[in-house]
């Protein structure tokens, strides 16, 4: 297992971390199950877990904190705040009020008295930056978190965030968290870059593009439908459809260069992840241990020109070959009212 400093933190990570969105009643319920995978995922190497107070509704925080219970001081724990899971108003967000309350009951769930990396799961342009900076600031003062980033964030944000931060002395983003992977490039035009540029540290999740490269999906194959992503958002892999046929195409060719190299589809897929130089660190999501076992074996499996270069030419640097799956939408597209004049203006 590789290492490596974690943006301006001093803190020494994995290259390769452990995500818990998968253990819990969305994914594995199986508790003991669970804690045996990330014991297994610690004695090979890891030594970064990331989770998030939304994941099965506080059960992954649950599964983390019974498996760290421990080895805490082994381990670089995250996890983020910002979706609601239970009903009720100021229960979600990104406001002093919600992530006060938020962050207790994490460490509550977690079992310990400190967080290693707090981040924001999401933007929320309902709520002033300077509020979130503020708040997050007086955590680290209070030591209940060490550190602070973002996760989803688009590069003017980060920007925004870096200079407000800088401008009334508060703490600021230590680090992003975005989705990219051989088929999702589009934040090597801008996020990556201004990340470098701030020294953010970077830990990246759905290198696998949602399941697209897991070597399980594969083109004129039958798809189970109803376990794993699948059974989370089919119509991402329904073949009939423009913007999957196109996925489909790319997969047949990466697994030719996987082939090609003597690896795997997905051992391909974890090892491009690590070799941009604005990444620090790819999360995992294993669901069992033997998805585990097999995501690890490209702990140590480097890339060369070569093969870079044709994975350049399948999808080009900076294309996001889709929508990025599970990436944030800004209001600005998403609300039609903020994209059109009112029809008495026109």
């Amino acid at each position: 297992m590789r290492y490596r400093t974690l943006g301006a933190t001093g803190i020494e990570v994995s290259t390769h971390c452990l995500g818990a969105m998968m253990f819990g009643a969305v994914g594995n319920p199986d508790h003991e199950d669970c804690v045996r995978i990330i014991h297994a995922a610690l004695d090979q190497g890891i030594n970064f877990v990331d989770t998030a107070d939304m994941y099965s509704a506080g059960e992954s925080e649950v599964i983390v904190g019974k498996a760290l219970k421990d080895r805490r001081d082994d381990v670089v724990l995250a996890t983020k705040v910002h979706f609601p899971f239970t009903e009720g108003r100021n229960r979600s967000g990104n406001s002093r009020r919600w992530i006060t309350r938020a962050v207790e009951d994490s460490l509550r769930r977690l079992g310990t008295d400190w967080i290693d990396l707090y981040q924001i799961h999401r933007p929320d342009h309902t709520t002033d930056i300077e509020e979130t900076l503020w708040v997050l600031s007086d955590l680290v003062s209070a030591g209940k978190i060490r550190a602070f980033g973002c996760s989803a964030f688009p590069a003017e944000d980060i920007v925004e965030a870096y200079h407000v931060a800088d401008r009334r002395g508060y703490g600021r983003f230590r680090t992003m968290q975005p989705t990219y992977s051989m088929m999702a490039r589009g934040i090597e035009r801008s996020v990556l870059p201004t990340c470098r540029r701030l020294n953010m540290g970077v830990l990246t999740y759905s290198p696998l593009a949602f399941g697209f490269l897991s070597g399980k999906i594969r083109k004129n194959q039958p798809i189970d439908m109803t376990s794993g992503r699948a059974a989370m958002a089919p119509e991402r892999f329904d073949p009939t459809l423009p913007a999957n046929a196109v996925k489909y195409d790319a997969v047949e060719q990466f697994a030719e260069v996987a082939d090609g190299i003597g690896t795997t589809l997905p051992e391909l897929a974890m090892a491009f992840a690590t070799t941009h130089p604005a990444v620090t660190s790819v999360i995992s999501g294993p669901r069992t241990m033997d998805q585990l076992n097999g995501l690890l074996k490209a702990a140590d499996l480097t890339l060369d020109d070569k093969t870079l270069n044709r994975i350049d030419e399948i999808v080009p640097p900076g294309t996001d070959l889709y929508r990025a799956d599970m990436a944030w939408q800004p209001q600005s597209l998403s609300d039609v009212d903020q994209r059109r004049r009112p029809s008495a203006e026109r």
